[in-house]
């Protein structure tokens, strides 16, 4: 089966004209797209980028990037939050493909039907993953977590949550601990604290660890904290999580201009003979929004597919990762606030698809990494300077 068939299989356009009728319903009501990802589930879209050895497709992080962005298009509030889970089993494939058995257990959970999702999120951690503000302790047979986790996307759904946290027994040493709760454990619970701007149907509730216990089997790295630990675990997580939500964004962005566009030529003036779409001002703002459009698929298509196809970019893996994300979002958005412009009144109102991808637009500019962390790294690790280097500023 060619991949165009098993993409085919996997998410049909019936699928996702379910989809993009239940989006508006999710966000109205701030609920859980529980049918989309009951569909999902059936179809064996949870397992599409596990190995052929673990029973899955192989999908790469190109193909399923593509994917995602079919999703997005119709229903992105779905997309981020299965991101959530294809980030994990993505990365922990590519470790196995890269002879790296360390994330193994993680596939074998997969095939067997176990959903994957970020405790990464800290308030006032803005290192994520690489440094934490939650604490990790070494006990008999693995280790106990406390700490408070954000923007728990699938919050609802997820069986393993990856988290990490600080170890801080050698103060000169710290280390940080990555694992995976089961949604069985014990001390921790899930505060329903979701209710925002945009995004709404990912559910991404708030974890609180309260000495939760990790068996060591289910710890998938300890590492020295900061960039010192950074390795092929870290640089796969931030391509599989960063691109990921830079192609949900880019869909966010083709929609509102492919309906922008179209409306241009059904708005009227009273002042102006023939439709809006002739405007010279409308014009200009429409070649904006293409040349945007152009340039972020353009850079995400180049990004993913260097990944994929495993170009040695070597040390500047980082950079082109973060800035990929951020130049993706930064344009995306500004695309969907022409859409908003060009609309006019109409597109303030809640029955708009553009109110809507408004707001879920500007998420993509706080989704990590955001405009102050790629800016620090991108211009740290150009100049030459070690990211780990204290003071961090002066």
């Amino acid at each position: 089966m060619t991949i165009t068939d098993t993409a085919s299989a996997l998410l049909t356009d019936e699928m996702l004209a379910r989809f993009e009728e239940r989006a508006p319903r999710y966000d109205r009501e701030n609920s859980f797209f529980t049918e989309d990802f009951e569909e999902l589930r059936e179809s064996g879209y949870f397992r599409a980028t596990l190995p052929p050895e673990f029973g899955g497709p192989g999908l790469s992080l190109a193909e399923i990037n593509r994917m995602q962005r079919r999703i997005a298009y119709v229903a992105p509030a779905t997309a981020v939050a299965v991101n959530m889970h294809h980030y994990f089993v993505g990365l922990c494939a590519d470790m196995h493909r890269a002879g790296d058995p360390s994330g193994d257990w993680v596939l074998q959970k997969a095939a067997e039907g176990h959903i994957f999702a970020a405790g990464h999120g800290e308030s006032g951690n803005d290192m994520p993953v690489l440094l934490s503000s939650s604490k990790a302790e070494r006990v008999e047979g693995g280790w106990e977590f406390t700490g408070h986790k954000i923007f728990g996307s699938l919050s609802p759904v997820w069986t393993y949550l990856g988290i990490h946290a600080m170890d801080t027994s050698d103060p000169a040493n710290p280390q940080v601990v990555h694992a995976f709760l089961d949604r069985n454990a014990t001390n921790y619970h899930i505060e329903e604290t979701w209710d925002t701007l945009g995004m709404r149907a990912t559910t991404s509730n708030d974890t609180i660890l309260e000495r939760a216990f990790v068996p060591d089997d289910a710890v998938i790295l300890v590492c020295p904290a900061g960039f010192a630990g950074a390795g092929f675990f870290h640089v796969a997580l931030f391509a599989w999580a960063l691109l990921g939500f830079a192609g949900v964004y880019s869909s966010i962005a083709r929609r509102a201009y492919d309906e922008t566009v179209a409306k241009m030529h059904d708005r009227t003036s009273i002042a102006l003979t023939r439709s809006m779409a002739y405007h010279p001002g409308v014009q200009h703002e429409v070649a904006e929004m293409r040349v945007h459009l152009e340039a972020l698929t353009a850079h995400l298509d180049r990004v993913c597919d260097d990944w994929s196809n495993g170009v040695d970019h070597g040390g500047d893996w980082p950079v082109k990762i973060v800035a990929c994300k951020y130049d993706v979002v930064t344009r995306a958005f500004a695309v969907v606030d022409s859409a908003l412009d060009l609309t006019g009144g109409s597109g303030i109102f809640k029955r708009s698809n553009i109110e809507r991808m408004f707001r879920d637009a500007r998420l993509g500019r706080i989704h990590p990494g955001n405009s102050l962390l790629t800016h620090e790294l991108v211009g740290k690790l150009s100049l030459g300077i070690n990211p780990d280097e204290q003071p961090r500023w002066g």
